[in-house]
């Protein structure tokens, strides 16, 4: 049987929504890591819209340059060269789909969850994401705008 071509138009469509499209980011001094990707979802268009109340996917794939027994995230709003510490439900990397003792040349894929909190303020701010290894050197920082919004 030959599929229609409005079913084919269809799995094509759900296959591209599927696909979480990687977002342009500024490197922020990755040292002990080289990134590959950066997915946030859904984030369709930069500035990312984070609506307050939602949580959002964080997917990060990065090779090693070293090796580390664990890793830890530490996640920022950027505002007028600021970094405010921005609390995240998971800083362990080893628990955030980075199986550990983190080992060189190897590729990961780091997975955690960005809460939008309904008391955030309605602005315009940098994220600023960092994996630090176990000599506090960074395993990769990357930077990316949003706009929180109701």
């Amino acid at each position: 049987m030959v599929p229609s071509p409005l079913a084919l138009l269809l799995a094509l469509g759900a296959a591209a929504t599927a696909l979480a499209e990687p977002l342009r980011f500024v490197d922020c001094g990755s040292i002990d890591g080289s990134i590959q990707e950066v997915n946030v979802s859904p984030c369709p268009t930069q500035p990312c819209l984070l609506h307050k109340g939602t949580s959002y996917s964080i997917n990060v794939t990065f090779a090693s340059k070293i090796e580390s027994q664990g890793s830890k995230a530490k996640v920022y709003g950027e505002m007028m060269h600021v970094d405010i510490p921005f609390p995240i439900p998971e800083p362990d990397g080893c628990k955030s789909g980075i199986q550990c003792p983190i080992q060189k040349g190897h590729s990961y894929s780091y997975l955690n969850k960005l809460p939008v909190k309904s008391e955030y303020p309605s602005i315009k701010l940098i994220v600023k994401w960092e994996l630090v290894d176990d000599q506090d050197q960074m395993l990769f920082c990357w930077k990316i705008p949003v706009q929180i919004t109701s």
